[in-house]
């Protein structure tokens, strides 16, 4: 079994943990003009797209042979899927970007909208992918969170934690 890591690499990913004051910071003038009506549909929009890429990893690694039944550690992607992955995330993040854009009318209820959606995405990704593939096997997992610009490497309890707060501090402040 794993051993706890308390840091994510590269040392600036750590600062994420910063990152549910945000929507407290956006929102201290006031109650952000977002609605549980616009919150709920960007949470479901995340849920569904949480599924929609564990099962392209799971796909990818299928593809690359990276997949063996019920696996519970993590793979190596191979250098010719890193483009792929690369593009893939990319593009995430801009259908997470519309997304926001789309639920808010001020630039501060787009950014909360975006860490809303966006923390529903990351804590769902790991559950569809537990659900499809038995990964990851704990929380102590590691993980490549992000590609972009450089590889970002933590256990899998790092980016639930930083969603799980996200989504409390928002929801408190909405």
């Amino acid at each position: 079994m794993p051993h706890f890591a308390l840091f994510a690499r590269p040392w600036w990913v750590n600062l994420l943990v910063l990152s549910p004051g945000a929507p407290y910071l956006l929102s201290i003038n006031g109650k952000l003009r977002l609605g549980w009506k616009r919150l709920v549909a960007a949470a479901l929009f995340g849920i569904a797209f949480g599924f929609v890429e564990a099962a392209v990893v799971v796909y990818l690694r299928a593809a690359a042979g990276l997949l063996p039944a019920r696996s519970n550690q993590a793979f190596a992607v191979p250098e010719f899927l890193l483009k792929i992955e690369f593009f893939r995330e990319a593009a995430t993040m801009v259908m997470l970007g519309a997304v926001a854009w789309f639920a808010g009318q001020r630039w501060r209820e787009r950014v909360t909208a975006f860490l809303w959606t966006f923390a529903f995405w990351d804590l769902f990704y790991y559950v569809w992918l537990r659900i499809a593939i038995g990964w990851p096997g704990s929380l102590l997992s590691p993980d490549v969170l992000f590609l972009i610009p450089v590889p970002w490497l933590a256990q899998v309890w790092f980016p639930i934690l930083v969603s799980g707060l996200m989504i409390l501090v928002i929801a408190l402040r909405a």
